[in-house]
């Protein structure tokens, strides 16, 4: 087990159950949950790593805003207001963001190192990009800036 952030989602935990915080030990309850399917899934138990755990994290905060958009489509904003609720708990413990400025300064630097100039070489630049921004940028949002920077430079 990871001695690090999962121990600390352990702790913290403990801590909401003694304080009787009700939204913050469901949700912490869920994420272990998804940590532990994590570590069984597969043809052997293994450990998880805290990267392995950030991924989970977000994979859960990810759910959490896809099922508030749901319910707040659906005109149910209390069961919205309880996901989104949760996705904030869970967010707190994931990596801060990257900022605008630093992505499109790696996305420059990518793209200039892989030589693309079409919007048809993004594979080119996301196979560089993605290993420096693991954990700290959204694929999406990624993908999006190495998009527009090749439509840019596309003749």
């Amino acid at each position: 087990m990871s001695a690090g952030l999962k121990q600390r989602l352990h702790d913290d935990l403990t801590t909401a159950m003694k304080a009787r915080d009700e939204l913050r030990t469901a949700s912490l309850r869920m994420a272990l949950t998804a940590l532990t399917n994590e570590e069984v899934a597969g043809k052997q138990a293994r450990e998880l790593s805290d990267e392995d755990v950030v991924a989970v994290l977000r994979r859960e905060v990810k759910k959490r805003t896809e099922a508030a958009e749901a319910f707040a489509g659906g005109g149910r904003e209390a069961s919205a207001d309880r996901e989104r609720a949760e996705r904030e708990v869970l967010a707190a413990y994931l990596p801060a963001e990257m900022s605008e400025a630093d992505l499109n300064e790696l996305v420059e630097a990518a793209v200039a190192e892989s030589g693309a100039t079409t919007p048809g070489q993004m594979g080119q630049v996301m196979k560089l990009l993605t290993p420096k921004v693991a954990g700290r940028a959204e694929g999406g949002r990624v993908a999006a800036a190495v998009r527009q920077r090749l439509a840019q430079s596309a003749p």
